[in-house]
Protein backbone atom coordinates (compact mmCIF):
# COMPACT_ATOMS: atom_id res chain seq x y z
CA UNK A 1 0.00 0.00 0.00
CA UNK A 2 3.20 2.39 1.31
CA UNK A 3 4.38 1.58 -2.41
CA UNK A 4 1.39 2.74 -4.31
CA UNK A 5 1.54 6.17 -2.71
CA UNK A 6 5.08 6.59 -3.27
CA UNK A 7 5.28 5.52 -6.53
CA UNK A 8 3.13 7.71 -7.35
CA UNK A 9 5.11 10.36 -5.96
CA UNK A 10 7.93 9.08 -8.03
CA UNK A 11 6.13 9.27 -10.99
CA UNK A 12 5.63 13.16 -10.42
CA UNK A 13 9.21 13.48 -9.69
CA UNK A 14 10.28 11.67 -13.23
CA UNK A 15 8.45 14.07 -14.96
CA UNK A 16 10.80 17.11 -13.95
CA UNK A 17 13.58 15.79 -12.25
CA UNK A 18 15.33 18.53 -10.03
CA UNK A 19 19.12 18.41 -8.30
CA UNK A 20 18.81 17.15 -5.01
CA UNK A 21 21.93 17.52 -2.77
CA UNK A 22 23.86 15.03 -0.76
CA UNK A 23 26.05 16.12 1.85
CA UNK A 24 26.79 12.74 3.66
CA UNK A 25 29.00 11.65 0.47
CA UNK A 26 31.19 8.91 2.31
CA UNK A 27 27.99 7.06 4.02
CA UNK A 28 27.40 4.02 2.66
CA UNK A 29 23.54 3.97 2.46
CA UNK A 30 23.31 7.39 0.94
CA UNK A 31 25.82 6.32 -1.87
CA UNK A 32 23.76 3.19 -2.44
CA UNK A 33 20.33 5.19 -2.25
CA UNK A 34 22.50 8.05 -4.81
CA UNK A 35 22.80 4.86 -7.30
CA UNK A 36 19.06 4.11 -6.67
CA UNK A 37 17.99 7.55 -7.60
CA UNK A 38 20.15 7.52 -10.52
CA UNK A 39 18.95 4.85 -12.14
CA UNK A 40 15.20 5.42 -11.67
CA UNK A 41 16.03 9.22 -13.35
CA UNK A 42 13.67 11.20 -11.10
CA UNK A 43 16.62 13.00 -9.48
CA UNK A 44 19.60 14.45 -10.66
CA UNK A 45 21.82 13.67 -7.93
CA UNK A 46 25.38 15.54 -6.22
CA UNK A 47 27.14 14.05 -3.65
CA UNK A 48 29.75 16.17 -1.49
CA UNK A 49 32.71 15.08 -0.55
CA UNK A 50 36.34 13.81 -1.93
CA UNK A 51 35.60 12.10 -5.26
CA UNK A 52 38.74 9.67 -4.84
CA UNK A 53 36.91 8.34 -0.86
CA UNK A 54 33.40 8.63 -2.47
CA UNK A 55 34.78 6.24 -5.76
CA UNK A 56 36.55 4.02 -2.99
CA UNK A 57 34.04 3.57 -0.92
CA UNK A 58 31.52 3.09 -3.90
CA UNK A 59 33.72 0.25 -5.73
CA UNK A 60 33.90 -1.64 -2.22
CA UNK A 61 29.59 -1.51 -2.47
CA UNK A 62 29.65 -2.19 -6.06
CA UNK A 63 28.55 0.61 -7.06
CA UNK A 64 28.75 2.16 -10.39
CA UNK A 65 27.12 5.70 -9.31
CA UNK A 66 26.47 6.70 -13.47
CA UNK A 67 24.75 9.86 -13.72
CA UNK A 68 25.98 11.27 -10.68
CA UNK A 69 27.81 14.28 -9.82
CA UNK A 70 30.67 14.64 -7.12
CA UNK A 71 31.62 18.02 -5.90
CA UNK A 72 34.36 18.51 -3.55
CA UNK A 73 33.47 21.78 -1.61
CA UNK A 74 36.95 23.00 -1.26
CA UNK A 75 37.72 22.80 -4.61
CA UNK A 76 34.68 24.00 -6.37
CA UNK A 77 34.96 26.43 -8.98
CA UNK A 78 32.86 28.64 -7.46
CA UNK A 79 33.61 28.36 -3.48
CA UNK A 80 34.92 31.69 -3.33
CA UNK A 81 31.64 33.14 -4.63
CA UNK A 82 30.07 30.99 -2.06
CA UNK A 83 31.99 31.62 0.65
CA UNK A 84 31.44 35.16 0.06
CA UNK A 85 28.06 35.42 -0.43
CA UNK A 86 27.42 33.56 3.08
CA UNK A 87 29.85 36.25 4.39
CA UNK A 88 27.39 38.62 3.59
CA UNK A 89 24.46 36.87 4.84
CA UNK A 90 25.84 36.07 8.06
CA UNK A 91 28.07 39.12 8.43
CA UNK A 92 25.30 41.08 11.18
CA UNK A 93 26.78 37.83 13.39
CA UNK A 94 30.28 38.98 13.78
CA UNK A 95 31.78 36.61 11.39
CA UNK A 96 34.76 37.01 9.09
CA UNK A 97 35.10 36.60 5.67
CA UNK A 98 37.91 33.90 6.71
CA UNK A 99 35.53 31.58 9.45
CA UNK A 100 32.90 31.94 6.17
CA UNK A 101 35.42 30.26 4.33
CA UNK A 102 36.17 27.29 6.72
CA UNK A 103 31.84 27.25 7.30
CA UNK A 104 31.32 26.96 3.73
CA UNK A 105 33.96 23.88 4.05
CA UNK A 106 31.93 22.09 5.89
CA UNK A 107 29.47 19.90 3.74
CA UNK A 108 25.91 20.58 5.45
CA UNK A 109 26.67 24.31 4.55
CA UNK A 110 28.42 23.92 1.24
CA UNK A 111 25.31 21.49 0.22
CA UNK A 112 22.72 24.28 1.76
CA UNK A 113 24.68 27.30 -0.54
CA UNK A 114 24.05 25.13 -2.98
CA UNK A 115 20.84 24.96 -3.09
CA UNK A 116 20.64 28.70 -2.25
CA UNK A 117 22.45 29.52 -5.19
CA UNK A 118 20.23 27.79 -7.58
CA UNK A 119 22.97 24.94 -8.45
CA UNK A 120 20.72 22.61 -6.41
CA UNK A 121 17.33 22.51 -6.26
CA UNK A 122 16.88 20.70 -2.62
CA UNK A 123 19.12 19.01 -0.23
CA UNK A 124 18.40 15.52 1.51
CA UNK A 125 20.54 14.63 4.56
CA UNK A 126 20.34 12.98 8.36
CA UNK A 127 21.75 9.87 7.64
CA UNK A 128 25.05 10.80 10.20
CA UNK A 129 23.94 14.26 10.93
CA UNK A 130 22.01 15.63 13.25
CA UNK A 131 18.50 17.40 12.97
CA UNK A 132 19.99 20.38 13.98
CA UNK A 133 23.01 20.30 11.71
CA UNK A 134 20.75 19.91 8.90
CA UNK A 135 18.14 22.42 10.13
CA UNK A 136 20.58 25.08 11.19
CA UNK A 137 22.25 25.73 7.87
CA UNK A 138 18.81 25.75 6.28
CA UNK A 139 17.69 28.57 8.85
CA UNK A 140 20.94 30.29 8.43
CA UNK A 141 20.85 30.45 4.91
CA UNK A 142 17.69 29.88 3.13
CA UNK A 143 15.11 30.81 5.70
CA UNK A 144 11.65 30.72 6.18
CA UNK A 145 8.98 32.27 4.22
CA UNK A 146 8.39 34.92 6.96
CA UNK A 147 10.10 36.03 9.46
CA UNK A 148 8.63 34.95 11.99
CA UNK A 149 7.41 31.87 10.49
CA UNK A 150 9.03 28.53 12.02
CA UNK A 151 10.21 25.55 10.37
CA UNK A 152 8.09 22.55 11.18
CA UNK A 153 7.80 19.01 10.22
CA UNK A 154 5.41 16.17 9.72
CA UNK A 155 5.24 12.42 8.45
CA UNK A 156 3.12 10.79 5.71
CA UNK A 157 1.53 7.88 7.76
CA UNK A 158 0.36 5.27 5.13
CA UNK A 159 -2.65 2.84 6.70
CA UNK A 160 -4.40 0.74 4.43
CA UNK A 161 -3.44 2.58 1.47
CA UNK A 162 -4.20 6.10 2.32
CA UNK A 163 -2.14 8.91 3.26
CA UNK A 164 -2.57 10.86 6.49
CA UNK A 165 -0.28 13.95 7.75
CA UNK A 166 0.66 13.81 11.15
CA UNK A 167 2.60 17.23 12.33
CA UNK A 168 4.35 18.07 14.33
CA UNK A 169 6.47 15.14 15.24
CA UNK A 170 10.02 16.58 14.89
CA UNK A 171 10.65 20.14 15.74
CA UNK A 172 8.83 22.45 17.48
CA UNK A 173 8.78 21.26 20.93
CA UNK A 174 6.16 23.01 22.99
CA UNK A 175 4.81 25.36 20.14
CA UNK A 176 2.07 28.51 21.15
CA UNK A 177 -1.18 28.93 19.56
CA UNK A 178 0.35 31.31 16.97
CA UNK A 179 2.75 28.92 15.82
CA UNK A 180 0.23 25.50 16.40
CA UNK A 181 -2.08 27.47 14.03
CA UNK A 182 1.37 27.74 11.17
CA UNK A 183 2.24 24.13 11.72
CA UNK A 184 -1.52 23.61 10.67
CA UNK A 185 -1.31 25.68 7.85
CA UNK A 186 2.24 24.64 6.50
CA UNK A 187 0.69 21.06 6.81
CA UNK A 188 -2.68 21.80 5.02
CA UNK A 189 -0.86 23.35 2.06
CA UNK A 190 2.01 20.27 1.77
CA UNK A 191 -1.46 17.92 1.75
CA UNK A 192 -2.45 20.13 -1.19
CA UNK A 193 0.67 19.73 -2.75
CA UNK A 194 0.76 15.78 -3.02
CA UNK A 195 -2.70 15.73 -4.12
CA UNK A 196 -4.51 15.46 -1.32
CA UNK A 197 -7.41 17.29 0.37
CA UNK A 198 -6.45 18.16 3.59
CA UNK A 199 -9.17 18.04 6.37
CA UNK A 200 -7.42 18.62 9.53
CA UNK A 201 -8.16 17.82 13.07
CA UNK A 202 -6.24 19.68 15.89
CA UNK A 203 -6.06 17.76 18.82
CA UNK A 204 -6.43 17.38 22.54
CA UNK A 205 -7.60 15.47 25.41
CA UNK A 206 -10.90 17.74 25.05
CA UNK A 207 -13.45 17.58 22.63
CA UNK A 208 -15.42 21.04 21.73
CA UNK A 209 -15.16 22.00 25.52
CA UNK A 210 -15.40 18.39 27.05
CA UNK A 211 -12.76 19.73 29.60
CA UNK A 212 -11.17 23.03 30.34
CA UNK A 213 -7.37 23.53 30.42
CA UNK A 214 -4.70 26.17 29.53
CA UNK A 215 -3.68 23.45 26.42
CA UNK A 216 -7.16 22.88 25.59
CA UNK A 217 -7.21 26.94 25.53
CA UNK A 218 -4.15 26.80 23.38
CA UNK A 219 -5.77 24.73 20.77
CA UNK A 220 -8.80 26.75 20.47
CA UNK A 221 -6.69 29.78 19.69
CA UNK A 222 -4.77 28.06 17.29
CA UNK A 223 -8.28 26.45 15.37
CA UNK A 224 -9.35 30.52 15.45
CA UNK A 225 -6.11 32.17 14.03
CA UNK A 226 -5.88 29.24 11.16
CA UNK A 227 -9.48 29.71 10.40
CA UNK A 228 -8.78 33.42 10.14
CA UNK A 229 -5.92 33.33 8.14
CA UNK A 230 -7.33 30.56 5.97
CA UNK A 231 -11.01 30.52 5.78
CA UNK A 232 -11.35 28.44 3.09
CA UNK A 233 -9.60 25.25 5.33
CA UNK A 234 -11.91 22.85 6.47
CA UNK A 235 -10.17 22.52 10.03
CA UNK A 236 -12.06 21.46 12.99
CA UNK A 237 -10.93 21.46 17.08
CA UNK A 238 -10.63 21.26 19.65
CA UNK A 239 -11.17 16.98 19.35
CA UNK A 240 -9.85 14.21 20.58
CA UNK A 241 -8.38 11.87 18.18
CA UNK A 242 -11.47 8.98 18.18
CA UNK A 243 -14.04 11.87 16.98
CA UNK A 244 -11.28 13.54 14.54
CA UNK A 245 -11.31 9.88 12.92
CA UNK A 246 -14.20 7.79 14.06
CA UNK A 247 -17.53 9.00 12.09
CA UNK A 248 -20.03 7.31 14.56
CA UNK A 249 -17.71 8.58 17.92
CA UNK A 250 -17.93 12.51 15.90
CA UNK A 251 -21.14 12.88 15.54
CA UNK A 252 -21.68 11.88 19.69
CA UNK A 253 -19.01 14.19 20.59
CA UNK A 254 -19.58 17.08 17.85
CA UNK A 255 -22.27 16.55 15.72
CA UNK A 256 -21.41 20.29 14.10
CA UNK A 257 -17.98 20.04 13.57
CA UNK A 258 -16.41 20.38 9.70
CA UNK A 259 -14.58 17.28 10.66
CA UNK A 260 -17.15 14.73 10.60
CA UNK A 261 -14.47 11.35 11.57
CA UNK A 262 -12.81 11.93 8.54
CA UNK A 263 -9.77 13.92 9.27
CA UNK A 264 -6.49 12.91 7.14
CA UNK A 265 -4.36 15.26 8.76
CA UNK A 266 -3.86 15.59 12.45
CA UNK A 267 -2.15 18.66 14.81
CA UNK A 268 -0.64 17.70 17.66
CA UNK A 269 -0.31 19.79 20.69
CA UNK A 270 2.96 19.54 21.21
CA UNK A 271 6.16 17.55 20.06
CA UNK A 272 5.74 15.00 22.89
CA UNK A 273 2.32 13.87 21.95
CA UNK A 274 3.11 13.65 17.72
CA UNK A 275 6.60 12.00 18.13
CA UNK A 276 4.79 9.62 20.46
CA UNK A 277 2.02 8.93 18.18
CA UNK A 278 3.11 8.51 14.91
CA UNK A 279 5.66 5.65 16.74
CA UNK A 280 2.79 4.14 18.05
CA UNK A 281 0.87 3.83 14.83
CA UNK A 282 4.15 3.05 12.96
CA UNK A 283 5.12 0.26 15.40
CA UNK A 284 1.61 -1.34 16.54
CA UNK A 285 -0.75 -0.35 13.77
CA UNK A 286 2.19 -1.41 11.13
CA UNK A 287 1.67 2.00 9.13
CA UNK A 288 4.23 3.19 7.25
CA UNK A 289 6.06 6.24 7.97
CA UNK A 290 7.93 8.63 6.09
CA UNK A 291 9.62 11.69 6.77
CA UNK A 292 9.98 13.51 9.08
CA UNK A 293 9.80 16.05 5.82
CA UNK A 294 10.25 19.81 6.54
CA UNK A 295 8.18 22.97 5.84
CA UNK A 296 7.87 26.74 6.09
CA UNK A 297 11.27 26.95 4.30
CA UNK A 298 12.02 29.19 1.49
CA UNK A 299 13.81 25.81 -0.53
CA UNK A 300 13.54 22.18 0.01
CA UNK A 301 15.45 20.93 2.99
CA UNK A 302 14.68 17.80 4.53
CA UNK A 303 16.28 15.61 7.49
CA UNK A 304 16.55 12.06 7.80
CA UNK A 305 16.45 9.78 10.93
CA UNK A 306 19.88 8.58 11.55
CA UNK A 307 18.38 5.02 11.43
CA UNK A 308 16.83 5.51 8.15
CA UNK A 309 17.29 2.84 5.50
CA UNK A 310 18.75 3.03 1.96
CA UNK A 311 14.47 2.95 0.94
CA UNK A 312 13.72 5.61 3.45
CA UNK A 313 16.30 7.71 1.70
CA UNK A 314 15.07 7.17 -1.45
CA UNK A 315 11.80 7.81 -0.56
CA UNK A 316 12.59 11.27 1.12
CA UNK A 317 14.70 12.40 -2.31
CA UNK A 318 11.41 11.81 -4.19
CA UNK A 319 9.65 13.73 -1.62
CA UNK A 320 12.10 16.85 -2.07
CA UNK A 321 11.84 16.68 -5.71
CA UNK A 322 8.13 16.95 -5.67
CA UNK A 323 8.62 19.98 -3.04
CA UNK A 324 11.10 21.59 -5.76
CA UNK A 325 8.59 21.18 -8.65
CA UNK A 326 6.13 22.90 -6.34
CA UNK A 327 8.25 25.82 -5.77
CA UNK A 328 8.75 26.80 -9.13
Amino acid sequence: MKLAFLENIRKKAKANPKAIVYPEGTEGRVLKAADKVAKQAFAKVIILGDEASIMEQAKKLKLKLKGVLIINPGKYERFEEMANAFYELRKHKGITLEQAREIVKKTNYFGTMLVQMGEADGLVSGSTHSTADTVRPALEIIKTHEKSHKVSSFFFMVMGGKPMLFADCAIIIDPDAKDLAGIAIDTAKSAKAFGIEPRVAMLSFSTKGSATHPSVDKVKEAVAIAKGTMPELIIDGEMQVDAALVPDVCIKKCPDCMIKGDANVLIFPDLNSGNIAYKLVERLAKASAVGPILQGLRKPVNDLSRGCSVDDIVDVTAITVVEAQNRQ
